[in-house]
């Protein structure tokens, strides 16, 4: 209280003991006017970037799609084309050829990194193919049920029974061999365990009281799965769909060393190992290197998916 207050014998508000520590900040805390509110995905990013493995992860995903990328830019002039037979064949590793080159005189860099653009494109491509079919027919089966629902899950399963390699050759058989037909095969095939995961998702969240809400404002059903069901839903998606990527490129790597995916002689990772391993014995960089770069890629976008994963848990909001 003021001496002039006192003076002038205004009443004044005396505040309890209690009520003064009740306002009083926490000892050690600071009051920001203007911090920004914390979002989910702001508070995973910050969290993802405290993952050491995932950042790492990022870095290597970032590089090799940039030097794929940037391919054409200097890998011809540098190292010569990855189909150009310009040197002797099973040269070893020197600083013309980082790689050596292979048993007809092509640079095994040179292909090693025209390889990265097949890799990448069927990991990104077929896993965009089987997410876009298995959040359909999750949401579907999910939010529908009954009916629905036993008929997609049950598809699932008989899609599941197969051996997945198995089933991608078969469907490779019919199909044919080349790069168009091995998105479809990897894509189409990949779906049902998406479709479990956001089946999953839609059930723990479409029961609760935001979804009745707007469903008793009249919104249709596409809304509801798309503004209300699928927002609170995507981050397990994201998580699985990534490391999706990599199981799409170890399978396209395994259809080429079997014959059954890219056609020579354009380069896959999968078709250097099978001309490398010929020659394991006296020239093993024929095989490592093409192998080193799948199990980094590969490696990359599961540490990746892992550190989503922990970074998109609300449970390790604090942690």
């Amino acid at each position: 209280m003021s001496l002039k207050s006192w003076m002038k014998g205004e009443p004044v508000a005396v505040e309890t003991p209690d009520q003064q520590r009740d306002a009083a900040p926490a000892e050690g805390t600071t009051i920001d006017a203007g911090a920004p509110s914390r979002t989910l995905w702001g508070d995973a990013l910050a969290r993802l970037r405290r993952n050491r493995l995932a950042i790492m992860a990022v870095i290597w995903i970032v590089f090799i799609v940039l030097v794929a990328l940037t391919a054409d830019l200097w890998v011809p002039q540098t190292l010569g084309g990855p189909t150009a037979q310009l040197y002797d064949a099973r040269l070893p590793m020197s600083a013309a050829h980082p790689f050596g080159t292979d048993q007809v005189g092509r640079d095994v860099l040179s292909r090693v990194v025209y390889g990265a653009r097949i890799s990448l494109a069927v990991g990104l491509l077929a896993t965009a193919i089987s997410t876009l079919i298995g959040l359909v027919m999750g949401a579907v089966a999910a939010y529908y049920g009954g009916f629905w629902d036993t008929v997609i899950m049950r598809l699932a399963d008989v899609f599941l029974a197969f051996p997945y390699i198995l089933f991608v050759i078969v469907m490779l058989a019919v199909l044919g061999s080349g790069i168009q037909n091995v998105f479809i095969a990897i894509g189409v095939l990949g779906w049902p365990s998406i479709a479990r995961v956001f089946r999953s998702a839609i059930l723990s969240v479409k029961e609760n009281d935001y979804v009745d809400a707007a469903r008793s404002m009249g919104a249709s059903d596409a809304r509801i799965i798309m503004r209300h069901i699928f927002p609170n839903s995507v981050a397990s998606i994201v998580v699985y769909s990534t490391m999706n990527i990599g199981g799409a490129i170890l399978t396209e790597a395994a259809l080429s060393f079997l014959g059954m995916g890219v056609v020579p002689p354009d380069p896959s990772w999968g078709i250097l190992i099978e001309d490398g391993q010929k020659f394991i014995a006296t020239q093993p960089w024929l095989m490592i290197m093409p192998g080193l770069a799948i199990l980094l890629t590969v490696l990359a976008f599961t540490l990746l998916g892992d550190g989503l994963r922990d970074a998109l848990d609300v449970k390790m909001k604090d942690a």
